[in-house]
This record gives structure tokens, sequence and C-alpha cells, in this order.
């Protein structure tokens, strides 16, 4: 099956950070504060949904696509778009991987940011599953995938429904609004009583509880935390 990269906001280029969602709202959630600030710091930014929310109870992947169109204004995006692999189904597969790497070598981010593969969602885990093979073939010459080879310098792993042991904390107090902003852009998910698979209409209550908890260790007010493999060492392509 072909897939095909989609752009929903802005003009691709070679981005500085790109976070992989799973689905719409998982970048926002997850990694939204540190994208607005690195952005307001000069570096361009992106988001790749790799699938549509297609199966989602809430919404439809047209009135998705919109709410992502919507958000990245507040998240200060460079760049949106979509993958469209098929959601429910995320997973180390070859197609879906050279599908991902043939993405990455267009888009050419230093950071690469995916989720963590400690989460209770499996399209989640297995979006970091295909993430290592995707980021595999992106670098061989020889691998059958269009575009010259790229690899990020660093891969960060953001926090989704579980906890984390994180390698890095990110002060994202200032972002905040912005971030709220962009999360409740995705109306569909997060207005009325209804509850989705993994989050509720409480997602920013809950997630603030979350940020205040890694401020507290990080000695601010509010942090998003990551994960690393490998030893972090702090390098210019991560300000």
């Amino acid at each position: 099956m072909g897939y095909e990269l989609t752009t929903t906001y802005g003009a691709a280029t070679p981005l500085d950070w790109l976070a992989l969602a799973p689905h719409p709202d998982d970048a926002e959630i997850g990694a939204g504060g540190t994208l607005i600030r690195v952005g307001d710091a000069g570096q361009r930014t992106g988001v790749l949904e790799l699938t549509r929310g297609e199966m989602g109870t809430l919404g439809t992947p047209e009135v998705r696509m919109q709410e992502c169109a919507a958000a990245a204004v507040p998240l200060g995006l460079t760049w949106r778009g979509t993958l469209g692999l098929p959601d429910g189904e995320l997973r180390d597969d070859p197609a879906q991987a050279h599908a991902l790497a043939a993405a990455l070598r267009i888009l050419r981010p230093r950071v690469l940011v995916v989720p963590h593969p400690s989460d209770r969602h499996p399209d989640h885990y297995g979006a970091y599953a295909l993430s290592k093979r995707a980021l595999h073939l992106a670098g061989l010459r020889r691998a059958e995938v269009p575009g010259e080879p790229h690899r990020p310098a660093r891969v960060l792993l953001f926090q989704g429904n579980a906890d984390i042991q994180p390698a890095l904390l990110v002060d994202v107090e200032a972002s905040l609004p912005r971030w709220e902003a962009a999360i409740r852009a995705h109306e569909s998910q997060f207005s009325g009583a209804a509850v989705s698979e993994t989050v509720t209409p409480e997602v920013v209550e809950r997630r603030l509880a979350r940020l205040g908890y890694w401020g507290t260790l990080a000695r601010v007010r509010y942090a998003e935390a990551f994960g690393v493999e490998g030893e972090l060492l702090l390098a210019p392509e991560l300000l």
C-alpha cells in the first residue's frame, strides 16, 4: 500500500525540530510547550501526524485535519502534515517504515521527537518501534527510499499516557497559554462530556498536574519531560 506525505499547514522545509504524532493532538499534549519554546527561539518546528485519527470515537478525519491546521497557529509551527498511515495499526511494518523514512528525508529534522515506548496505547508504542526502523532506513544510502540519506542529530521521547524516567526537563511555563490554546483547537476531542480512548475533557487540567510535578523536580513551575536513548549531551541541535 502506498502512503503519501500531505501538508496540513505551512510549507515543507528542512526543519530543526519535528514531532511524530500517532494521532492528531498527541504532539500538543506531549511536547507542545517545548515546540513553542524552541520555535520562539527561531527554530523551524513541525509536526507529522502519522495517521488521521480515523478510528477514533470522536470527530472525523476531515474535522481533525482542520483542527490540526488551527492548532498549528498557537504552536507557531513552520509546517504540519500527515502521512496517512492506518490508525490502530501503527507498527514496525516495512511499507510504513519506508514511507516514514522518505518523509524524514524530505523534512530533514535535526531533532526528532517521538512517542515514548512506555505507553498503554498500542499506536503510541507502535509509533516508537516504527520510528526506529524508519530512522535506520532514512540514514542508509543504499536503502530503496527516495531522497538523500538523513539522520537526525538527536531523538527525544515524549511522555504519553504513562509515567517515564525523564532524561531531559524543559521549562515551559511561558508557553502554557498558547499550549492550552493549541490543545483546545482540537475541539472535537476535548469539548462536551464525551470521553475518547485515552483522554477526557479535563486533558489540560490533568496534564498540568504532570507538568507541575516535573517542574518541581526541575525547580521551575512547569516542565515537559522527555526520555532519550543513550547519553544526553547538551549540543547546538537542542538549542
